[in-house]
């Protein structure tokens, strides 16, 4: 190798799970967890794959502090979670995990997040690009929401 020359070390991805996977993980290794509800034809969704969910500095976050989870808002597979089964509901047009999680408010993308017990932290609806996402994901992720409000949090954080 060429002196001053390093062989680029590829960009961190995002590791994603099931939400089944995420919660035998956290059985041995509790974490957070950061749930992205999509749907195939949410045009927002495909554009926060494609910007947010593939910055380095937002993949290294995630893989730090958080089991990260694709969940289809619409998907057709049931899902057990804690004993508990949910499955798609065709009078809703989504899965019941989904709504369950978005307090069927039905917006996409939504990115949920969890604490290490599969409580609710927050639904954050909406488009996020990879500055929000950061900032966000680091007031649950690094636990500043314990201590202060996301209103605080925000100001001090620029």
């Amino acid at each position: 190798m060429l002196a001053g020359t390093r062989a680029a070390k590829p960009a961190e991805s995002i590791k994603w799970l099931t939400i089944e996977q995420a919660a035998e993980r956290m059985k041995t290794e509790p974490r957070k967890l950061v749930i992205d509800v999509y749907t195939d034809w949410c045009g927002w969704c495909k554009k926060m794959d494609k910007d947010t969910f593939t910055d380095p500095a937002v993949a290294a976050l995630i893989n730090k502090h958080y089991y990260a989870v694709k969940l289809d808002a619409e998907g057709k597979e049931p899902i057990t979670l804690n004993g508990q089964t949910f499955t798609y509901n065709p009078q809703n047009r989504a899965h019941d995990l989904a709504v369950a999680l978005l307090n069927g408010q039905m917006s996409f993308p939504t990115t949920v997040y969890l604490d290490e017990e599969l409580k609710m932290l927050s639904p954050v609806p909406g488009y996020l690009d990879a500055k929000s996402f950061l900032q966000i994901s680091r007031y649950f992720g690094e636990n500043h929401h314990k201590t202060v409000s996301w209103h605080d949090y925000k100001s001090q954080v620029k």
